[in-house]
C-alpha cells in the first residue's frame, strides 16, 4: 500500500512538473512570438508517430511544443543534460539524451519504447542546428535516422517546417516586445511502407520525407511571402545583427563588410548599456550556481595547518620545477599521420584522491596533412558545459590545416568523479586542490606537447578561456617555443579571483572560517599566479583578450598584465565573461596577424 501511493505521488509530481513547464513555455512564447500555423489538426492525430522537424534555433521544440496539443518527447543533445537545472528541465519535460556523431544504441532503444507505447517522439533529423547550404530547407541531404526509427517501431513520420525561431537570437525582441512572427508547416503523415524490403521502404521514407520538407518550405515562402530576412539565419548571424543595432565594438578591421558598416555608423551610448547589462546579468548568475555549488566544499579544522606543510614544500620551488613535465609516458606512438579522429588516455602524472580524474585524456582531430602539421590546443573554461563548440571550431581549424586536440582538463569531462557536476571540484575551498590541478593540468598539457614534437609537429599554439587562460598563461611561463598563445577573459589575478571575484563568495567565507588569510595564500602566487611571472615564449606571440563588461577576469588586471609582459597584445572585446563573442574575435585576430596560417614560418 505504501509502495503504491509512492507510485502515485511520483506520477502526480512529474505531471505536474510537466504540465507546469508545457503551460509556461506556451506562455513565454505565445508574449514573445506572433506564431503562424498551417494544419495543425496534423499533429493532433491520434496515435504514435515520429515527429520530424528542420532546427534553425535552440527555440523549435519548445515553440512546436506549445502549438501541437500532443505532449512531445524530444530528443536533445546528449551535452545538455550534465548542465545543472538545464537538465533537470529537459527530463521534467520527458526529452531524452541523444548523441549528435554516433548511433546510441541507449537513445534508439528509449525512441522504440516511447512510440510503442503510443507517444510522440520528435527529431531532428539534421542533427544539430542548420542554415544555408547545410539546411535541409536549402538540399542538404537527410540522415538516415529517422527512416530507421520509423521502420522499427513501424509508426509514420510527421514533417514539420519551422521559420523565423532564429530571430528570437536578437535580445532586442525579447526586451522590447516586439514579437517577430515565426512560420510553422505540418505535412500530412508519411505512412512506413509495409511491402517492400527494409533497405527500400528506409529509402522511400527518405525520400518522401525530403520531398515533404521542400514543399513545406515552398508553401510558407508562397502563403506568408517571406522575404530573404524571414528565412533561416545561422544564431550568430542574428546575434551580430543585435550587435551591429546596439553599437559598434573596438575591433571594426576584423569584421565582415555588411559588420563594418553597422560599425560607421554613429554610436548609441543605449547599447553599451544594453550589453553591460546583459553582460552582468549573465556574469551574476553563473556566479550565483558557482557559489551554490561551493557550498558543498566545507574545510575542516586542520585545513589552515595543511595548507602551512603544503606552502613551506611549495617556497623551495621555481615554477619550472613545479611544473616540470615527467617523461615517463609513451604517447608520440599514439599520433600517427592520416589517422582520423580518436582519443588518447593515459595516466596523470599526479594523482589524486578521484580515480576519474588521475586519467587524462585529449580528443584529437587530426588535419589531413596528419601530425607534423601545426597543433591547436584547445583549453576549455571551468565548469564548461559543453564541447560542441570546441568541436565545431576543430572542424574549422583542420579546414586551416590545423590539427586540433581538445583537452579534457583536470575534474572536467570524462575526469568528474560520480556524484560532482562538471568542473565542480576544480575550484573550491580546498586550495590545495585547487593548485594541484592546476599543476596537473599544465603537466599533462606538457607531455602531450612533448609528444607532439616527437612526432615532428611543425609548431604549437594555444586557446584557452578563463580557467583553461589560467593554465595556458601558466603553459607560456614554462614553454618557450610556441607560435601563439591566445588566452581570453585569463585568471590571471589570482588574490583577485580569491577575494574579490562575485563568484567566489562562499570560498571566501570558507577561508575566513578555517583562519587562511590573504598572506598565507599569498605565499603561493610565485607558482599559481601568471601576474607574478614573465612568459618563456616570445611575447609578442602572446594574446590578451578582454571582456569590458567581465565581472571575474577584470579588464584591469589583463591590462596590467598585458604591460608587464612588454610586447604583448591586447584585445578587448565588449562582452562579459561569459559569451561567444570573444572566440569568434580571437579567431579573426589569429587570420589578420597570419598566426592562423598554417603554412606560416612565422
Amino acid at each position: 500500500m505504501h509502495l503504491a501511493v509512492v507510485n502515485q505521488l511520483r506520477i502526480f509530481s512529474h505531471t505536474f512538473a510537466n504540465r507546469t513547464a508545457a503551460l509556461f513555455m506556451k506562455t513565454l512564447f505565445g508574449c514573445a512570438a506572433r506564431v503562424h500555423v498551417l494544419r495543425a489538426e496534423k499533429a493532433d492525430c491520434g496515435g504514435a508517430f515520429l515527429l520530424a522537424s528542420n532546427h534553425i534555433s535552440h527555440f523549435d521544440p519548445l515553440i512546436i511544443s506549445g502549438v501541437v496539443r500532443r505532449k512531445i518527447d524530444w530528443m536533445a543533445m546528449a551535452e545538455f543534460f550534465p548542465v545543472p537545472f538545464l537538465g533537470h528541465f529537459l527530463r521534467a519535460v520527458d526529452a531524452f539524451p541523444a548523441a549528435r556523431d554516433r548511433a546510441d544504441r541507449a537513445t534508439i532503444r528509449t525512441a522504440i519504447e516511447r512510440l510503442r507505447t503510443g507517444r510522440v517522439v520528435g527529431v531532428f533529423p539534421e542533427g544539430g542546428i542548420r542554415a544555408g547550404e547545410c539546411s535541409l530547407l536549402e538540399g542538404a541531404p537527410l540522415r538516415p535516422g529517422v527512416s530507421t526509427l520509423a521502420h522499427i517501431a513501424g509508426v509514420p513520420v510527421l514533417p514539420c517546417v519551422i521559420i523565423g525561431s532564429d530571430r528570437l537570437y536578437n535580445a532586442r525582441r525579447w526586451l522590447t516586445l516586439r514579437r517577430p512572427p515565426v512560420w510553422i508547416a505540418f505535412s500530412d503523415p508519411i505512412s512506413c511502407p509495409a511491402n517492400l524490403p527494409k533497405s527500400a521502404a528506409r529509402e522511400r521514407i527518405e525520400q518522401e520525407v525530403t520531398d515533404a520538407f521542400q514543399r513545406l518550405y515552398l508553401e510558407l515562402r508562397e502563403k506568408f511571402q517571406l522575404t530573404p530576412d524571414d528565412l533561416p539565419h545561422s544564431p550568430q548571424e542574428r546575434m551580430d545583427e543585435a550587435a551591429d543595432k546596439f553599437g559598434n565594438g573596438r575591433v571594426g578591421a576584423l569584421r565582415s563588410p555588411r559588420r563594418q558598416a553597422a560599425a560607421r555608423r554613429p554610436y548609441h551610448s543605449g547599447g553599451s548599456i544594453f550589453r553591460r547589462f546583459a553582460a552582468g546579468t549573465v556574469d551574476f548568475a553563473m556566479c550565483a550556481s558557482m557559489n551554490l555549488l561551493q557550498s558543498r566544499h566545507r574545510l575542516h579544522a586542520r585545513s589552515r595547518d595543511e595548507m602551512e606543510r603544503y606552502l613551506i614544500q611549495c617556497e623551495k620551488l621555481t615554477v619550472h620545477d613545479y611544473y616540470a613535465a615527467t617523461a615517463d609516458v609513451d604517447l608520440a606512438s599514439t599520433f600517427r599521420n592520416g589517422a582520423t579522429s580518436r582519443i588518447v588516455q593515459w595516466t596523470s602524472p599526479i594523482q589524486t584522491n578521484f580515480p576519474a580524474n588521475n586519467i587524462a585524456r585529449v580528443d584529437l582531430f587530426p588535419s589531413r596533412r596528419g601530425w607534423k602539421a601545426p597543433t591547436v590546443l584547445m583549453l576549455h573554461a571551468l565548469m564548461s558545459a559543453t564541447h560542441i563548440g570546441y568541436r565545431r571550431l576543430a572542424r574549422h581549424l583542420n579546414e586551416l590545416g590545423w590539427n586540433a586536440c581538445f583537452v579534457h582538463l583536470p575534474y572536467h569531462y570524462s575526469r568528474v568523479p560520480p556524484g560532482y557536476w562538471n568542473g565542480e571540484l576544480a575550484i573550491t575551498a580546498d586550495l590545495i586542490r585547487n593548485a594541484e590541478g592546476l599543476r596537473q593540468g599544465v603537466m599533462e598539457i606538457r607531455q602531450l606537447i612533448g609528444a607532439l614534437r616527437e612526432r615532428g609537429c611543425s609548431a604549437l599554439g594555444i586557446l584557452g578561456t578563463s580557467y583553461g587562460g589560467w593554465i595556458g598563461a601558466l603553459l607560456a611561463t614554462v614553454e618557450r617555443d610556441l607560435r601563439f598563445v591566445a588566452l581570453m577573459a585569463p585568471i590571471v589575478n589570482v588574490e583577485h579571483a580569491i577575494w574579490e571575484n562575485p563568484g567566489a563568495a562562499f570560498m571566501r567565507k570558507e577561508l575566513r572560517r578555517a583562519n587562511i588569510e590573504p598572506s598565507l595564500i599569498a605565499r603561493h602566487f610565485h607558482l599559481s599566479s601568471p601576474s607574478h611571472n614573465l612568459p618563456l615564449c616570445d611575447p609578442a606571440r602572446v594574446l590578451f583578450v578582454s571582456g569590458e563588461f567581465d565581472l571575474i577576469a577584470r579588464p584591469s588586471d589583463i591590462e596590467q598584465i598585458h604591460q608587464k609582459w612588454s610586447g604583448s597584445e591586447l584585445l578587448r572585446v565588449r562582452q562579459g565573461h561569459f559569451g561567444y563573442r570573444m572566440m569568434r574575435e580571437t579567431i579573426a585576430w589569429l587570420k589578420k596577424r597570419g598566426l592562423a596560417d598554417a603554412n606560416s614560418t612565422a
